[in-house]
């Protein structure tokens, strides 16, 4: 009856808790540390965190300021920090080590030194290896023959903090923060256990560097793997792509519901209280209406976004790092829902719901990724047997646009070229309207090299000139047009005036001849006999019809006629200058 009773006051306070830490991560970062000190328990309060919630809210609130959480943080939590801030991929980062060990000891320097000897004794004798330097005097020998800055608890072992400028690794480090570490770390230790400090400086000493490390990593692997951060060349597999087809090979998660218990446990909050933003992903979650099913399933993708983590490689410290992440989550899972749900017309959110229920959401995933690892190899492939690769051309042939797009693609993870849109140049791709966009570019792209391939165009490059795609087939026609040779050799501005008066009938050539002021902003239109003009010399030259071209790069021709419109329309003849002429290559007359 007793265990009954208490089982229920622990479940009780349990859901308190977790009541608490929701109310507490909706808080600003300064309202959240108040909230937490204020508490009638603020130990239970840190404890109920999970070690990733934990430690993205004290990079919101400040390392500094957030020592008061440190020093109430268990050492589960402790374990936890270092194991993400003390390393690079698989070498540890003793700078960074050192800085998270001295946060630590000034948090609370006697449970450091307690946590030290029980549970971190390898671990800092690594860094003690790194950075200290012990002597041990014979009984005849002289202190002084150790030389400058060697200090001393018994006369017997003799200790020096190894400066800056013999450690690569701290080169552009604070000195004053890592001596004061250690020389205050060695003295509470001898004032904790003597017989503790003489063992410590005898065993460093002797540590062999490799084998520590790789041990050390082991453990901190298996540590992370059991909160969803899997190795690397584990978690990778996150991006290994999967087509509609292959889910029915692979096996179905079953959702039971259960009792209301499960939501105490101390999962991750921070990653799923960021599932607000409007998508397929988070508009079927809201169809879901059992609460164990839907917090089952946020759980699932708190383990798919720590996957994501270490799969990048990248540290996530504060809310922002692990918006981006959680956003690339629910962008790949949106699209992998879309595609199941046939991609043409509007998914159904009930039935995505139902899917998602069915099926694990890293499967969903790497369904969605796999749309932009497709676009991502058709561009490599394209790249290898390309006319403009062939040519010893540069990427930036294609113009700032396409060679964002085609950049986007050729990296090792495919992103969208957003060009500062949303304020950044590349971003992750968010839906499938973002893979059809950038297909679209693609496809421009494509279509213009095969032209160019048909066209047989020999030139010498420009090294004085750059050159694109667009000024590269506009001067070809241009010369053609005059009646020049068919090099690739700039046009004189002389020459440019005449294409630019067929270009623009009846343009006049100065302000003075024009018309009212309202009609001087207007653009001028190229003329439709123009516009044919340069379809039939496509068509000559690339040896295919009209109709094969309009519908290949129809609209891509046309956008370019504008371009020509919204540069040159509206300016007299007279004030026509190579310096600011880019459609076209165009030189003084006197070059």
């Amino acid at each position: 009856m007793k265990k009954d009773i208490r089982t229920k006051q622990d479940i009780e306070r349990a859901v308190k808790l977790f009541e608490q830490r929701k109310e507490i991560l909706s808080l600003p970062a300064d309202k959240a540390l108040e909230r937490i000190l204020d508490s009638k328990h603020p130990a239970a309060v840190v404890h109920s965190f999970s070690e990733q919630d934990l430690y993205s809210l004290i990079h919101d609130i400040g390392l500094k300021d957030s020592l008061p959480l440190l020093s109430l943080a268990s050492s589960r939590q402790w374990e936890y920090m270092l194991d993400v801030e003390a390393w690079e991929k698989d070498r540890i980062d003793i700078q960074s080590a050192v800085k998270w060990l001295d946060l630590l000891f000034k948090a609370d320097s006697n449970r450091f030194i307690r946590w030290f000897v029980d549970k971190k004794i390898e671990f800092i004798e690594f860094c003690l290896f790194k950075n200290v330097e012990v002597k041990i005097r014979e009984h005849d020998q002289d202190p002084s023959d150790f030389g400058d800055g060697f200090f001393t608890h018994d006369e017997i072992f003799y200790v020096r903090i190894i400066d800056n400028d013999s450690l690569p690794e701290f080169k552009n480090a604070d000195e004053d923060i890592r001596e004061e570490f250690f020389t205050t770390f060695i003295n509470r230790l001898a004032a904790y256990d003597h017989v503790t400090y003489q063992k410590v400086l005898l065993e460093f000493p002797s540590v062999i560097p490799a084998e520590t490390e790789e041990e050390t990593y082991r453990l901190r692997n298996v540590r992370l793997a059991e909160k969803g951060f899997l190795p690397f060349d584990e978690a990778i597999g996150i991006y290994q792509p999967l087509k509609p087809g292959d889910l029915d090979k692979l096996s179905t998660k079953n959702i039971s519901v259960t009792s209301n218990q499960d939501s105490t446990l101390p999962a991750s909050l921070y990653s799923i209280r960021m599932l607000k933003e409007d998508n397929l992903f988070t508009g079927s979650l809201q169809t879901i209406e059992a609460d164990d099913v839907l917090l089952r399933i946020q759980s699932e993708f708190a383990g798919l976004a720590n996957q994501i983590i270490s799969a990048d490689q990248k540290p996530i410290r504060d809310r922002k790092e692990l918006n981006n992440v959680v956003r690339k989550a629910c962008g790949y899972i949106s699209m992998g829902l879309e595609r199941l749900t046939g991609g043409d017309r509007k998914p159904d959110k009930n039935r995505c719901a139902v899917l998602l229920q069915k099926h694990l959401l890293s499967q969903i995933f790497r369904l969605g990724y796999g749309l932009a690892l497709e676009l991502k190899w058709r561009a490599e492939k394209w790249r290898t047997r390309s006319w403009f690769a062939k040519q010893g051309l540069l990427l930036s042939f294609w113009g700032e646009e396409w060679l964002g797009v085609l950049g986007g693609l050729l990296i090792k993870k495919p992103l969208f070229y957003d060009n500062y849109k949303t304020g950044v140049l590349y971003r992750e791709f968010f839906s499938i309207s973002d893979i059809k966009k950038t297909e679209n570019i693609l496809d421009e792209i494509i279509a213009f090299d095969d032209l160019f391939s048909l066209m047989a165009i020999e030139f010498k490059p420009l090294s004085s000139r750059m050159l694109m795609y667009k000024n590269f087939i506009l001067t070809l026609w241009a010369r053609h047009y005059l009646g020049l040779s068919d090099e690739l050799i700039p046009l004189t501005i002389d020459e440019f005036r005449i294409l630019f008066d067929d270009l623009f009938t009846g343009l006049p050539e100065s302000p003075m001849e024009s018309g009212p002021e309202s009609d001087r902003d207007k653009s001028n239109k190229i003329s439709i006999s123009m516009k044919e003009s340069f379809l039939n010399w496509l068509t000559e030259k690339a040896g295919i019809k009209h109709y094969d071209i309009s519908q290949r790069l129809g609209q891509t021709l046309e956008n370019l006629f504008c371009e020509i419109e919204n540069e040159y329309g509206h300016v007299f003849k007279k004030d026509l200058d190579p310096r600011y002429i880019y459609l076209f290559l165009v030189r003084d007359n006197k070059t």
